[in-house]
């Protein structure tokens, strides 16, 4: 399964998230922390949005906002890894796209 992790502020707007989901190859959903899944899911209605707990994710990245909210580096990669399940690997690390960050993770969902 191919998942794409997003991380963005509240006021994004949907043409800047399919932008950014332009820049990527075909992926089977798309992830990001849980208490941002319900806002992704309005503006994104058609896609399959996962939820996950981000929380003390390593990732090969660093932001020093996503620490200081979420407890881990990049809120794309930790979403990506943990969505794609157990063994997931990024395939692309966290990018910032249109002030979207998003990362690629493949892997097997269990």
């Amino acid at each position: 399964m191919t998942v794409v992790g997003l991380g963005f502020r509240s006021k994004v707007t949907p043409e800047a998230l399919l932008q950014a989901l332009a820049q990527v190859g075909p992926f089977d959903a798309i992830a990001t922390a849980a208490a941002k899944a319900r806002a992704l899911t309005a503006l994104l209605p058609e896609a399959l949005v996962i939820g996950v707990d981000v929380a003390g994710v390593p990732t090969p990245t660093q932001s020093q906002a996503a620490l200081a909210a979420y407890d881990t580096g990049s809120v794309a990669e930790a979403a990506a890894l943990c969505a794609a399940g157990p063994g997931a690997r990024l395939c692309q690390t966290r990018r910032i796209i249109g002030g979207v960050s998003i990362a690629v993770a493949q892997g097997e969902t269990t």
